[in-house]
């Protein structure tokens, strides 16, 4: 307990002590099993000790991690993100009905060109060029004129 700190962690030693004299096979040929025990708990504590140690000095405490700024970042860029978010919005609404459709199914819902235009009735050329036409919309209208 002198070397660990605390009686927890110095109770944890005994036990690893006592499952590693349990699995050796070598401790029946012990001359002196009193100091071999001895000195095994105290190497046993002497790398918990330093294991302890290393792992303060890269590690911190769960209360020093309160203190961490969030990564959402600030009110500012969520702010200008909802802006732009909304610009794209309203360009989509301006589409056309089938070309925002086309670009919603493929962009948002995850079907391919194949399946969208199987959906809405036109060849897969075509909704190439609606989502294309779509893409220029929404950039057109996020980027500073």
């Amino acid at each position: 307990m002198k070397i660990i700190g605390t009686r927890e962690q110095a109770e944890d030693v005994v036990q690893d002590a006592y499952l590693k004299v349990m699995e050796s096979s070598a401790v029946s040929n012990v001359k002196q099993p009193l100091a071999y025990l001895f000195q095994l708990v105290r190497n046993l504590a002497i790398d918990r000790y330093r294991q302890a140690m290393l792992e303060s000095r890269f590690f911190v405490t769960e209360e020093e991690g309160m203190h961490v700024p969030a990564t959402a970042g600030t009110p500012e860029a969520l702010a200008g993100d909802m802006q732009q978010l909304r610009l794209v919005a309203d360009a989509l609404a301006r589409l056309p009905e089938r070309t925002r459709r086309a670009f919603e199914l493929c962009r948002l819902g995850g079907h391919t060109q194949r399946e969208v235009a199987d959906l809405l009735g036109v060849s897969a050329t075509l909704v190439n060029f609606m989502i294309r036409d779509a893409l220029t919309s929404c950039r057109a209208a996020i980027e500073p004129a």
